[in-house]
């Protein structure tokens, strides 16, 4: 999907994982506004705090505005669910996560 489907979405259900996530990750990738894309993704990690991928995305976004403190805590709150069996999957997303929370040092 493309990022207008995804703002779509968002604005017919401001309160959706999927869209938020989904537009938050699509800026990200796209090499949108940083800004944006922490925000969305900030909501749908509140939204699904289990959602593993969210927290990567999110812990990328965050480093990109120089938020680095807020990162660690996001990229760690997403390995821990990962290693802990709370979420569903994401495990494979944690030597990710760990390679990123050591660059933020």
């Amino acid at each position: 999907m493309d990022i207008q489907g995804f703002r779509q979405m968002v604005a017919k259900n401001p309160k959706g994982f999927l869209g938020r996530y989904g537009l938050g990750n699509k800026i990200l990738e796209e090499g949108g506004s940083l800004q944006e894309a922490v925000e969305h993704l900030r909501i749908a990690v509140q939204l699904d705090p289990l959602h593993v991928a969210s927290h990567l995305a999110l812990g990328r976004a965050l480093a990109g505005v120089n938020e680095a403190n807020e990162a660690r805590q996001v990229l760690q709150a997403g390995i821990d669910a990962a290693v802990s069996g709370r979420s569903n999957g994401g495990r494979d997303l944690v030597p990710e996560m760990q390679t990123l929370l050591r660059s933020l040092v």
